[in-house]
């Protein structure tokens, strides 16, 4: 059973470059397994100790999200398409980012206005 798996740019490293690879499983976790056999280090980067995926990765069997299809134990047939992908950062820290960004140009204008009141300039 061949399945293609597509490597997001940043676990390169693993797959000596490869763009994609094949691998063997009847699941995601056999086939992450199956990887890590011809791919040292790679299925680690992908599931925790705990043996679940890292929240940080999003894993698609033929465009599907296998969070919704059992996640390791997410089935696969002899042709699938597995697409890895890196979560996209930003998150919270974007959040606060805008929020001081936010808030400095509140600061800004409160001032602005507080010196022009002070000095008796109209608006």
């Amino acid at each position: 059973m061949a399945i293609e798996v597509r490597i997001p740019t940043i676990l390169r490293s693993y797959t000596g470059g490869a763009k994609v690879v094949e691998g063997t499983g009847d699941t995601l976790g056999d086939l992450l397994a199956d990887l890590d056999s011809r791919h040292a280090g790679l299925r680690g980067r992908l599931v925790t100790e705990a043996g679940a995926l890292h929240r940080f990765v999003n894993v698609y069997v033929n465009d599907e999200d296998v969070r919704f299809l059992g996640a390791l134990d997410a089935k696969l047939s002899d042709g699938d398409s597995v697409t890895i992908l890196p979560a996209v950062a930003g998150g919270a820290f974007g959040f606060a980012a805008a929020a001081a960004i936010a808030q400095h140009g509140a600061a800004t204008a409160i001032a602005s206005h507080a010196g022009r009141r002070a000095a008796g300039v109209a608006r």
